[in-house]
Parts: structure tokens; sequence; C-alpha cells
């Protein structure tokens, strides 16, 4: 359900510079979320190492692993 809009034309590259703005912060919050999954599941698997950290190194590898699916798709 996308909406059509008219843009006049004197507003036309400001609207476009915003369109580059808004895709470069889509990009970039995607990476910082891939990025921060991929460090919580190794901090998982350290902690996950030792016994005691198991408690806690499981939901954190459940955790990166959820979030790093969530930014790729």
């Amino acid at each position: 359900m996308s909406e059509s809009k008219h843009i006049p034309f004197l507003l036309w590259p400001f609207y476009a510079i915003w369109k580059l703005i808004e895709w470069i912060f889509l990009l970039t919050g995607r990476l910082i979320g891939v990025v921060l999954g991929l460090v919580l599941m190794i901090v998982g698997i350290v902690l996950t190492l030792t016994v005691v950290g198991a408690i806690v190194g499981i939901p954190f590898i459940i955790i990166g692993f959820l979030l790093t699916l969530k930014s790729i798709f």
C-alpha cells in the first residue's frame, strides 16, 4: 500500500537528499544490529565455556542470534 506522493519540481532536490539520508540511516542501523548480534553471540560462547557462565551465556547466544537474524531480514 504505497502512496504516490506528488513532489513539486522545486522541492525535488530536498526530497532526494532526505531519501538518501533515510537510506543511509537504515543501512547503518542494520549494520550496527548485525555487529552487535555477533558480539553478543561471541560473548555468550565465551561465557558458556565456563560452567557458571552458561546460565548467562546461553541467553546471550540466543539474543545475539535473534538480533542478527532480524537485522539481516
